[in-house]
């Protein structure tokens, strides 16, 4: 393996983790209806796991409710199911022909451990970020140790694999700073 093929593994993981991240950050609810908070959850579709959005219509009829359609109205015990035992924290209300979402006002404890947890997830991926970068430095080392590369290219090699790291986490900063800002607006 060559220097360049570990930078370009190591740039490719650290984009997947703040790719995962940001799913993460989208799961998190900041009082505001969004259908992506739906993602996550799965339906028990005559025994397969399927994606609510795979099931029935997600929409956002006002600024604080989701609505679900869903195609077949047997599937609504199913969904209702589903939203409840999820970490989302909602009730849906059931009326026998659409499921409502309603997101009530959060309260300034509520966002505090909002925050709380984009901060702890954030330092979850900056320490993947981390470990990925320790991967490619051990990588050139051993290229080094192999007399495959020189000295000069292994510190070269170790100074872009830590710019690769410090872009990498100024993009998780990024990401968190603004969901916590979406978080603490009333």
């Amino acid at each position: 393996m060559t220097v360049k093929e570990i930078l370009d593994s190591a740039r490719e993981r650290m984009n997947k983790t703040i790719s995962v991240f940001q799913g993460n950050m989208m799961a998190i609810r900041a009082g505001r209806a969004d259908p992506r908070l739906l993602d996550r959850i799965t339906v028990d579709y005559y025994g397969t796991p399927t994606p609510l959005n795979q099931v029935g219509n997600v929409s956002v009829p006002e600024a604080r409710m989701i609505t679900i359609k869903p195609w077949e109205k047997s599937l609504l015990r199913a969904i209702e199911k589903a939203i409840q035992t999820s970490d989302l924290g909602l009730n849906p209300n059931n009326d026998g022909e659409v499921i409502r979402l309603i997101f009530p006002e959060l309260n300034a404890e509520r966002r505090k451990d909002l925050s709380k947890q984009v901060r702890k997830a954030a330092e979850e991926a900056k320490v993947a970020v981390r470990a990925i970068r320790r991967d490619a430095i051990e990588q050139i080392k051993k290229l080094k140790k192999d007399s495959l590369i020189t000295e000069d290219d292994q510190h070269k090699a170790e100074d872009d694999a830590q710019k690769l790291t410090d872009k990498a986490i100024k993009d998780v900063d990024a990401v968190a700073a603004a969901k916590e800002k979406e978080i603490m607006e009333v």
